[in-house]
């Protein structure tokens, strides 16, 4: 009898045992990467949208990148993209990298947070202060910068994925430290990575909760109001979490957009003086795409 119990015992252990580990792997996987996240409806919608603003021939010469993800469904993100593997000289917008290493650096308690360090993080986003980002360069290093944003665990350069985000100098006058062993960038994205960016930041997949939150609170508010801003400015209770980057005739843009129950991302980048523009028109109907104000296919 004793015997009886013991087996009864041993197997409702087994039991709760491999129901734990199931549990625990199915919440490790909760979010999907963004790599198999491709749409076929939101990609047709994305290229119709270019159709009709007359940028497919710019697409197709590779002088526009984009990257639009629908993420209203956090555990369900559809991906569209255009030239999105493509690496681009991409100015300001790879601050966000030296972004998140300092946040990584005060998580594992090797950057002391203060005022003035908050103050510098913010102006290095909001208002794109060179002085403050080679600033914040400074404090966590340049090669730590690119350690952490190549960790496995971000993965936000990945030669196997052509690239991704590089900051290979300081925003100020000299040479570069550390040029992107791709393309020899010193300022690099592509929009992809940009994506998964901002995808891993609103999951708490990049920080804890308490830094992700603070990390999301300083790209928001953006203090200059072009592209992808400029384009959204006219619809009210939009909400925007956005770096952009602009240098000559390279424009780029990034945004975490809110808007009522929906939620998208939606990156650009161009190596045309017209770019700015090009990102400014395009805003307005894929947020309408994103949102169902208008149908494009049904």
């Amino acid at each position: 009898m004793r015997m009886i119990r013991f087996a009864w015992l041993f197997l409702l252990l087994f039991f709760l045992l491999v129901f734990s580990l199931t549990a625990f792997a199915t919440e490790d996987k909760i979010y999907p990467s963004l790599w198999d996240a491709n749409d076929a409806v939101l990609q047709k919608n994305l290229e119709n949208i270019i159709k009709q603003q007359g940028l497919w021939k710019v697409v197709r010469n590779k002088h526009l990148a984009l990257v639009l993800v629908d993420i209203s469904n956090l555990k369900q993100p559809k991906l569209a993209e255009l030239n999105g593997n493509q690496m681009i000289y991409a100015a300001s917008l790879p601050k966000v990298a030296i972004l998140l290493a300092a946040f990584v650096e005060i998580e594992r308690g090797n950057l002391k947070e203060s005022a003035e360090l908050y103050e510098h993080l913010t102006k290095m986003i909001r208002y794109s202060s060179n002085q403050s980002a080679s600033y914040i360069l400074s404090l966590v290093g340049g090669e730590r910068v690119l350690e952490i944003i190549q960790d496995p665990e971000f993965a936000l350069y990945d030669r196997q994925h052509n690239g991704g985000l590089w900051v290979g100098k300081a925003y100020a006058k000299g040479t570069a430290f550390h040029r992107d062993p791709m393309y020899n960038l010193s300022h690099g994205a592509t929009a992809i990575q940009v994506a998964r960016f901002y995808y891993l930041l609103e999951t708490q997949q990049l920080l804890n909760k308490k830094n992700s939150l603070r990390m999301k609170q300083i790209l928001g508010k953006p203090g200059i109001n072009h592209k992808f801003v400029k384009g959204l400015q006219a619809i009210p209770g939009v909400k925007i979490y956005r770096k952009s980057g602009s240098w000559k005739n390279f424009h780029a843009d990034s945004a975490l957009v809110e808007y009522k129950k929906y939620q998208y991302i939606l990156i650009g980048l161009s190596d045309s003086s017209t770019g700015g523009h090009w990102l400014t028109t395009l805003a307005k109907p894929i947020h309408e795409l994103i949102t169902g104000d208008r149908i494009i296919v049904k």
